[in-house]
């Protein structure tokens, strides 16, 4: 790039070297914007401006970097979920707005009641639903579980940064609270099964842990387990709420029809119209 180049040249250099490469574009604008800790109308109002030199840098080694195939997540070293920055590794997966739907359930569903709720996360990763719930309904006592001490180790530093008092555990799905009961319990478990592993975008495949993103039995394995294992954890008038795969609402719906025959079961979409979570409500 020559110098004494505006924001937009440099910008437009960037996004076609990403798409060169067969990558989004306007990855190159995320990192601008997070670098530069701007807003859109900010970058529009200096896109005839000339970049510094040091910006321009910055921005340089940020898309090469992307075109090799690092997560633009793994570069900045954080992603954002419901407001919040949530520090990231390879080690744990990558915070999607899918997920965050989640939590925007369960508070719809919850978010009048005065009285503290125990609340558990399975598979917390980064423990952005847990951290997430704990800042939203400050009088939960909320649990987070999960089997890689390196992803605790990171939901650890993210709940101390955010300042989010949870009680973090390690362990197989529930077998850390087997003598527990809770009122509700949130989970996003690995769910893309051993078939669908050629569909996988490649900066996926090869940077976030496959232990958070694959499951034996048609992707099914651990909504099995969990169907055997939370009729021991749940309080009277408890609730489930989990993420599914867009195609497994039927069979997962299943599962927990049988694992709770006295429950209302359904299967809630996303807002893409899609099938994305399993809600179980107890009698």
């Amino acid at each position: 790039m020559a110098t004494n180049s505006s924001y937009k040249e440099v910008l437009n250099w960037a996004s076609s070297f990403l798409e060169s490469h067969g990558l989004e574009g306007y990855a190159a604008e995320r990192f601008l914007l997070e670098r530069m800790e701007w807003t859109k109308t900010d970058l529009i109002l200096n896109l005839a401006t000339e970049i510094p030199e040091k910006v321009k840098e910055q921005l340089e080694s940020d898309v090469i970097e992307h075109s090799k195939g690092k997560p633009v997540q793994h570069i900045l070293g954080y992603e954002w979920f419901y407001d919040r920055p949530f520090k990231v590794t390879a080690d744990t997966l990558i915070p999607r707005p899918e997920t965050e739907e989640i939590v925007a359930k369960f508070l719809a569903r919850n978010g009048q009641k005065q009285d503290g709720l125990t609340v558990l996360d399975v598979g917390t990763g980064t423990g952005a639903i847990a951290i997430t719930v704990k800042k939203e309904r400050p009088m939960d006592l909320v649990t987070a579980i999960d089997i890689s001490s390196e992803a605790l180790s990171v939901a650890k530093e993210n709940a101390l940064k955010l300042d989010a008092d949870i009680r973090f555990l390690e362990g197989d799905l529930s077998a850390p609270v087997s003598h527990e009961k809770f009122d509700v319990v949130l989970s996003n478990p690995p769910y893309i099964s051993e078939a669908e592993r050629p569909l996988v975008d490649d900066i996926v495949f090869f940077n976030e842990p496959h232990l958070a993103l694959f499951a034996k039995h048609d992707g099914l394995f651990i909504y099995e387990r969990l169907a055997k294992e939370l009729p021991y954890l749940m309080k009277p008038a408890g609730q489930i709420i989990l993420e599914i795969g867009f195609q497994q609402g039927v069979a997962v719906k299943k599962l927990f029809t049988t694992a709770f025959p006295f429950a209302k079961v359904t299967v809630e979409k996303d807002m893409s119209g899609l099938d994305r979570m399993i809600y179980v409500q107890l009698p």
